[in-house]
């Protein structure tokens, strides 16, 4: 079959290797793509908000799948389009994406549905949200309602930055016409854990755990990125927390957008804290994380397709999921100034060796070729990632591989998957 896969990231990198395994897959397709992509996929510059020629081209080259990576056209709508011409998508339509495209709309559909989650209040009124932050108790967290590349969430420890945070989300628009609304919400503590899931509509299968560093800096320090890193799987997400969770939060989550007359076909990704009170829901996605894909899929046994396919097809239910009995960790090589302003440009050297080393990936982010050469063209540049038995063993090679590349204003983290070490 042809696939085509939008999207330009890592995660979108991750997808088409594991789609390239596929044995029913002949030929893969990318909008728009990244150096990385275009080693495996025929890359085309059209923008995953081009709609109508994303449509067109999958019609001219008769794509019998497509997958899409990114939330942006997920919450635009991009599934509803493409179901209007007959053709076969993996993703959520507009009415479920929303589940991610705002943060208002999912918290209140886990407090109509008893769906575990920090207590919390929603504002459109900036003076509203000021007035109600004066008796609130800190530290208190801010969020924008709509996609904010992750970007916008602000954990406040003092009523001053509380009052500048409601300034720059709605006033200020820092995050754009996703300030346009803003949540509230108590200041949850306690161990964070991604977890991926794939869903049919009605039924839920589980991946493997995940856990993300989203600072820019060692030791959870400096400002919130799209993700330094993230290893899997979490040594936090006990059999008890599954349980829990199974029980409580992802059926239920299911179950409820089904209710709401909002059919959840795609991934769902399930932000979980891990509280004194028992695990509670900080956020979803509706697509596989940045870079929690680039440690989930390569430990995945089943062929990626196959299951999409049975997402789609409404037969989930059919596949037995299932994973490696091993560990996989991703280092983010970054450019130096990432997230604020970075130089761009440099060449990448090192990657020929990622083909011949088992067990070591290298999931190209912000990448683009240049006079024959592949060059640094973002913020996230590189995704480095290895297995290992356990996590520690994946973790040193990791950071083995890290080394083996090279390119100007590089820079990483150290400590990805420290917490493995405190397990």
């Amino acid at each position: 079959m042809n696939v085509l896969i939008v999207g330009s990231g890592g995660r979108e990198h991750a997808i088409a290797q594991s789609a390239a395994k596929s044995p029913k897959v002949d030929r893969i397709y990318c909008a728009p793509g990244n150096a990385g992509i275009a080693q495996i996929a025929e890359c085309v510059p059209i923008g995953a908000m081009e709609f109508e020629k994303l449509v067109a081209f999958a019609k001219e080259k008769e794509i019998d799948f497509t997958v899409i990576g990114m939330d942006d056209p997920l919450v635009g709508g991009v599934v509803d389009a493409f179901e209007a011409e007959g053709l076969k998508v993996f993703g959520p339509r507009k009415n479920a994406a929303i589940l991610e495209g705002s943060k208002a709309f999912s918290k209140d559909l886990m407090k109509k549905y008893n769906i575990p989650t920090a207590a919390y209040e929603t504002f459109d009124d900036p003076a509203k949200a000021l007035a109600y932050l004066e008796t609130a108790k800190l530290p208190i967290v801010l969020k924008a309602d709509g996609l904010a590349l992750g970007k916008g969430v602000l954990i406040c420890h003092t009523l001053e930055e509380a009052r500048a945070g409601v300034k720059e989300i709605m006033e200020d628009k820092k995050f754009g016409a996703a300030g346009n609304h803003m949540v509230i919400e108590e200041f949850m503590t306690g161990r964070e854990v991604s977890v991926l899931s794939f869903v049919d509509g009605k039924t839920i299968k589980i991946m493997s755990s995940a856990q993300d560093h989203k600072r820019a800096k060692d030791g959870d320090q400096g400002l919130n990125t799209g993700g330094m890193g993230t290893f899997s799987p979490s040594p936090f997400y006990t059999k008890e927390v599954d349980a829990f969770c199974k029980e409580h939060i992802y059926q239920a989550t299911v179950d409820a957008m089904a209710s709401e007359g909002r059919s959840f076909v795609g991934v769902i990704f399930f932000g979980l804290m891990l509280t004194e009170d028992g695990p509670k829901v900080l956020e979803y996605n509706a697509r596989f994380g940045d870079p929690e894909a680039q440690v989930v899929l390569p430990r995945m046994k089943n062929d990626m397709i196959e299951v999409m396919e049975a997402c789609v097809e409404g037969r989930l239910s059919e596949i037995d999921l299932q994973f490696e009995d091993n560990a996989a960790v991703c280092v983010v090589l970054a450019s130096e100034g990432y997230p604020i302003s970075y130089e761009k440009g440099f060449e990448i050297e090192g990657l020929e060796r990622f083909g011949t080393e088992e067990g070591y990936y290298c999931f190209h982010a912000g990448t683009a070729q240049k006079d024959g050469k592949i060059v640094t063209n973002g913020g996230r540049v590189l995704g480095v990632t290895a297995k290992g038995k356990d996590l520690k063993e994946a973790r040193a090679n990791a950071y083995q591989a890290a080394e083996w590349v090279s390119f100007g204003n590089k820079y990483m983290r150290r400590d990805i998957g420290k917490a493995i070490d405190e397990a």
